[in-house]
């Protein structure tokens, strides 16, 4: 197999990098690669007049850039889409190396961003408008709908994917015409900033995004402070004490939060299908995925049959810390996560939960790796049965009926992905039934997660807001309506007696109510 060593990047590449950050301290941090453990890079630290700074930058830039006519943004978001797939050797590399992800699930996050770029630079000027809306009174009044950018967006970016969740958002927030300023992940800058270079060779000006560096108990509260819309993937703890700084200022925020994200497996499924989709549902990335499946409901008349077919299709799973593309699953990010599912799993086996497969941390591939783990008969007692693990690790519960297995699918304070496998016809009536964001009919996540018109975000506490479509677009604007009225006053002509005018315009509405079609 292909050796990590291939999976480098050069320290004047580095540097390179790393000059993108708007930091003038002589703090720095070291980050390490969780295929080794090994030193990456040393970061340097921004502080909080680095912050103030990067807002200054950026608003002077979004004037200009607001006034930019929407065909040279589509010509920068279609040129990006070119340069993310001729440069994905280096995107590859630096997913790898920062998240210690598989290659091909590097891909994904390679593919996603290309496809962000295509979607909203074929689409911008029809979602933008300026749209035409019914006035208060037929060819009289004229109304013009437009989207104003909000300004400066605070877009704050999670480690799990630090290529795709580093773009997709702030794409769409410069796309409509804002500035963004970008705190990635202290675990994971190198990949952001590589896909911010690409955008300035696109033709983004290079101060409408800018970048700071640094805990986000740090500075995340002086971006919160200054900005006129707030960005967050991450935890629902910290969710929540985002949207409530937001809501002291007024403004808006999207939030895509944590999730408990269940599968229905239904009768009539074709069992051999479902088992490879629970592999990519449940153990892509090594389970470290907002929408990855923790919790599994088969029918009990092929539960045993799915529950033995699973084990026996993750024995033959192929494990890597390399570039090797045929590597079905990679490595935990940190100790921390490492630390998580060990305690989630000795947790649940204490309290009486099987052990169906894995449940081994695995030194000898990775640091942090830990076997993809399947637990059977977890109590409510268990840390795992509602807690959100992040990592390797499902539990299966067989059901009775559909409506139960519905029902246990949503007794959850989340609402992000869900997805049901059987057959197409009665798997379709079951999703809408689950409450969550997206729901894939036999598939894990990829379906909607990759299917860029249609949006994406969580119902309950798994956050607000939607990337993707045009919904992920205009979340970043401000609706402008401006009417222009003619021939006569919309209160009547001054020469008409009110109680006339208001006789007419009844008997008017009326006969429009009659004589027009339905909408």
């Amino acid at each position: 197999m292909p050796d990590v060593a291939q999976i480098t990047v050069a320290p004047a590449r580095i540097a390179e990098l790393t000059a993108l950050i708007r930091a003038t301290g002589t703090e720095t941090r070291t980050t390490v690669t969780p295929l080794t453990g090994a030193d990456v890079a040393t970061i340097p630290v921004s502080t909080e007049q680095d912050v103030l700074d990067a807002f200054e930058a950026a608003r002077v830039a979004q004037r200009g850039w607001a006034r930019t006519p929407l065909r040279r943004r589509t010509k920068a978001l279609l040129k990006l889409h070119d340069l993310i797939l001729t440069h994905q050797r280096e995107l590859l590399d630096l997913v790898q190396l920062e998240s210690g992800k598989a290659r091909s699930h590097a891909f994904d996050e390679v593919l996603h961003t290309a496809l962000t770029g295509r979607y909203y630079g074929r689409r911008l000027s029809r979602i933008l408008g300026p749209h035409r809306r019914a006035g208060a009174y037929p060819l009289i009044t004229g109304i013009r709908q437009y989207h104003q950018p909000k300004g400066v967006v605070g877009l704050i970016s999670p480690w799990n994917y630090p290529l795709s969740m580093a773009l997709v958002d702030g794409l769409a927030a410069v796309a409509a015409g804002n500035a963004v300023v970008h705190k990635p992940d202290s675990q994971a800058p190198l990949t952001a900033l590589a896909i911010i270079e690409l955008m300035h060779r696109a033709g983004f000006p290079r101060d409408l995004w800018q970048v700071v560096s640094g805990a986000g108990s740090v500075i995340g509260s002086t971006i919160i402070d200054h900005a006129d819309y707030i960005c967050f993937t991450g935890s629902t703890a910290t969710g929540k004490r985002i949207a409530a700084q937001c809501s002291e200022r007024l403004i808006g925020c999207s939030l895509e939060l944590g999730g408990k994200n269940p599968m229905v497996v239904l009768p009539g499924a074709d069992v051999e299908k479902a088992v490879e989709g629970t592999v990519n549902a449940a153990f892509s990335s090594a389970g470290q995925l907002c929408v990855s499946i923790e919790r599994i409901y088969v029918h009990d008349s092929i539960y045993e049959q799915y529950r033995d077919a699973l084990a026996e299709r993750l024995a033959r799973v192929s494990y890597g810390a390399n570039a090797d593309w045929e590597v079905e699953m990679g490595t935990l990010v940190s100790p921390a996560q490492l630390a998580t599912i060990e305690k989630h799993v000795a947790d649940a086996l204490d309290h009486g939960a099987s052990l169906v497969s894995g449940g081994r941390a695995r030194p000898d591939i990775a640091p942090w790796f830990h076997e993809p783990t399947v637990l059977e008969n977890v109590p409510e007692s268990a840390l795992c049965f509602a807690e959100e693990t992040f990592g390797p690790l499902v539990s299966l519960y067989p059901y009775r009926s559909v409506g139960e297995a519905v029902a246990m699918a949503n007794d959850t304070v989340y609402g992000l992905n869900a997805s049901v496998w059987g057959p197409v016809k009665q798997a379709r009536k079951v999703a809408p039934k689950i409450k969550a964001g997206t729901v894939n009919v036999n598939e894990g996540f990829a379906a909607t997660f990759g299917s860029i018109g249609a949006p994406m975000g969580g119902m309950k506490e798994s956050g607000t807001g939607r990337r993707q479509g045009a919904e992920g677009l205009l979340r970043f604007t401000e609706v402008q309506s401006v009417a222009v009225q003619r021939v006569m006053p919309v209160g009547g002509p001054a020469a008409v007696p009110k109680r006339t005018f208001a006789a007419a315009i009844t008997v008017g509405l009326l006969l429009l109510r009659r004589f027009t079609r339905k909408a």
